[in-house]
């Protein structure tokens, strides 16, 4: 019997974690990844890739919760292991700052990072600003290392990469049997989702060795985290906004809102300034369809709208999309495995 043919359309984090996931647990399946854009220029690649998430409002926690916990799991693993340096992934000390008590003093993932406990008045007393903080371990997933580590993990597990422009599914109906879309953004026109919106971010990375910890604002628009080679410090949370040129006023901006919280970044060097656009959704979507194309019904999961959680999530939901593949390798016609 020949292999089911599944194609993973994106090559961002989420992208090819499904991707490694369908390719290493599901040996009866010949996977392809098609993308159009691949690392360093994906959106996943300026993230600043630290583990931590906001609560979806329609989507059970106890699903949030094994998402996050699968992917900071699967990311401990790699940090405690010989792979660390290559797959860009580390631990990371710091604390979370909020100008009032947030209405969640515990958020639902504060049992699965490491170590989070409430901050001291003397630990407030650096933030005169903010009345109320967190400190906890977590991770740190650099996406620059890390897509490339992940895709010499999916060709070793058989995986095929394309790099092509995929305009409509219908165009893939006759070469595969699964479709599993990872696009992001692009479900935007390649799916016709309406709610898939961007979020612009703006971030620069500053040579600022001496930043061991790091730092952000509950708002989640001011933040500072140490990395491998440099420090990300940021941001914006602009919605709607299709901008992906710099804004010399949001550098200005992110610079001083990042300088009252450690001021000894007036120091840093500017390495680097890069934007890019959060795939954000009410909810991410992680479920499968029957599509009608060209035709015959063709089993499509999807798996997309992270927002800015991509990195946080993405193995998680590699795994559920892992799984619904799973289902229907039992479900599509037998000829398709003849």
């Amino acid at each position: 019997m020949s292999s089911v043919r599944v194609v993973v359309v994106g090559a961002g984090v989420v992208g090819f974690s499904t991707a490694v996931c369908i390719a290493e647990a599901l040996p009866s399946c010949s996977v392809t990844l098609l993308a159009e854009t691949f690392s360093p220029y994906t959106t996943s690649d300026g993230a600043a890739g630290i583990l931590f998430a906001a609560k979806f409002p329609d989507i059970p926690l106890e699903r949030q919760r094994r998402w996050f916990k699968d992917t900071f799991d699967h990311l401990l693993a790699i940090s405690q292991s010989e792979n660390s340096p290559e797959a860009g992934v580390m631990l990371s000390s710091g604390c979370q700052i909020f100008r009032e008590v947030p209405e969640d003093t515990k958020p639902y993932w504060s049992d699965l990072v490491m170590g989070f406990r409430r901050m001291t008045d003397r630990e407030l007393n650096r933030f005169p600003d903010h009345k109320f903080g967190q400190i906890f371990t977590t991770l740190k997933c650099e996406c620059s290392s890390y897509l490339p580590w992940l895709e010499k993990r999916f060709r070793k597990a058989g995986g095929q990469v394309q790099q092509k422009k995929v305009n409509n599914l219908q165009e893939l109906s006759s070469s595969y049997d699964i479709i599993v879309n990872c696009s992001g953004l692009g479900s935007k026109t390649l799916v016709g989702d309406a709610e898939v919106h961007p979020v612009r971010g703006q971030v620069l990375k500053v040579d600022a060795p001496w930043v061991q910890h790091f730092i952000r604002d509950g708002d989640g628009k001011t933040y500072i985290f140490p990395g491998i080679h440099s420090v990300t410090v940021g941001g914006t949370r602009q919605e709607g906004d299709w901008r992906l040129g710099v804004d010399e006023g949001d550098t200005k901006s992110i610079l001083e809102r990042c300088t009252r919280l450690e001021p000894s970044l007036s120091k840093a060097k500017v390495l680097a300034k890069w934007v890019g656009l959060r795939p954000s959704r009410r909810n991410p979507r992680v479920e499968r369809e029957g599509m009608q194309l060209q035709g015959k019904r063709v089993p499509v999961v999807h798996n997309y709208g992270h927002g800015g959680w991509g990195v946080s999530l993405a193995w998680g939901t590699a795994l559920d999309a892992m799984r619904l593949v799973s289902q229907c390798l039992y479900e599509i016609p037998l000829q398709a495995k003849l």
